[in-house]
């Protein structure tokens, strides 16, 4: 296997893999589930791991972690970049600290290697399950939240800080009062959503894009089967002998950023990292340019279609 590259972000010390193993799944695996996969994507050579308060998978990957040490699997901590998010239930500047050691908690870290603000808005109470109810559903107070981020980083509880789901009008408005920059977006990006507009933006600023649902999210209730079924992407599979995964994620990792796919299949894991000793030709890249393009995660699929969250949705 290919060694996996890394990235440099900015206001961090440590690089980044460019493939992490994202732990959400739908329905919500249990524990032992959980645990297990991970285990299994630390053998196979995973080093990035990205989970969050609201996927129910900081437990268990701290398990993992705590595990992987035990067996000698990694030798330290330090091999690891752990990626987490904070969720939009606690989007309150004197909540963000004590909720950032909350998840260090469930994950028995002392720190995580990046902490990102999980969607560009404020519920003002705990969910159980979504869609949710409107007057729930308020603003992100980007200045005072920002600042909490930006303590929980000169407190030491977190390497970088960064945000997730931001259009470029939210990085515009973080930019304009941040000490210290986003490292980090981390959206849904994939040949189907490409967002060249908003990587253009993130390049300009010198923030790195994190792309989740690389393969669509198949097989949950927001992605769909447009990639794995697309006869483009299966055709130029079957002519270099990848599957369409692998073309699908090497396009994203061509685009120069980095990418979380989740996958608890032990073969299926092995494969996604296989993408990094091949490139794609220019025919193939214009062909993959040319595939109909819609965004397939929107929030108002998990919150509910109200005004506030189509708002936010139609912002690129």
């Amino acid at each position: 296997m290919a060694a996996i590259p890394q990235v440099s972000l900015i206001s961090c010390e440590k690089p980044m893999p460019v493939i992490g193993m994202g732990t959400s799944s739908y329905p919500p695996a249990d524990f032992e589930t959980a645990k297990t996969a991970i285990l299994e994507a630390i053998k196979a050579g995973y080093r990035h791991f990205d989970t969050a308060f609201a996927y129910g998978s900081e437990k268990p990957l701290g398990e993992a972690i705590a595990e992987a040490l035990r067996l000698g699997l990694i030798q330290s901590r330090d091999e690891l970049f752990i990626t987490t998010k904070l969720w939009c239930s606690f989007a309150q500047r004197d909540q963000i600290v004590p909720t950032c050691k909350m998840s260090l908690q469930n994950l028995k870290l002392d720190y995580v290697d990046l902490y990102l603000i999980h969607m560009p808005l404020r519920l003002s109470q705990m969910i159980q399950k979504t869609p949710v109810d409107e007057e729930i559903i308020h603003p992100l107070d980007v200045k005072g939240v920002w600042e909490g981020m930006e303590e929980c980083q000169k407190l030491g509880l977190t390497k970088a800080i960064g945000v997730s789901n931001f259009s470029r009008q939210k990085l515009e408005e973080v930019l304009s009062i941040a000490k210290i920059p986003p490292a980090v977006n981390q959206v849904e990006l994939n040949p189907v959503w490409q967002q060249k507009q908003l990587r253009e933006f993130c390049k300009a600023k010198g923030i790195h894009i994190t792309a989740y649902s690389p393969l669509g999210a198949n097989n949950t209730k927001w992605g769909d089967n447009r990639i794995i079924e697309s006869d483009v992407l299966a055709d130029i599979a079957k002519a270099r002998g990848k599957t369409t995964a692998q073309v699908a994620l090497r396009w994203v990792y061509e685009q120069e950023v980095s990418l979380v796919t989740k996958s608890f299949n032990k073969e299926r894991m092995k494969e996604n990292l296989q993408i990094f000793d091949w490139s794609l030709s220019e025919e193939e890249l214009d062909k993959i340019s040319k595939l109909p393009q819609r965004k397939g995660v929107t929030l108002a699929s998990i919150l509910g279609p109200h005004d506030f969250v189509l708002q936010l949705d139609a912002e690129l």
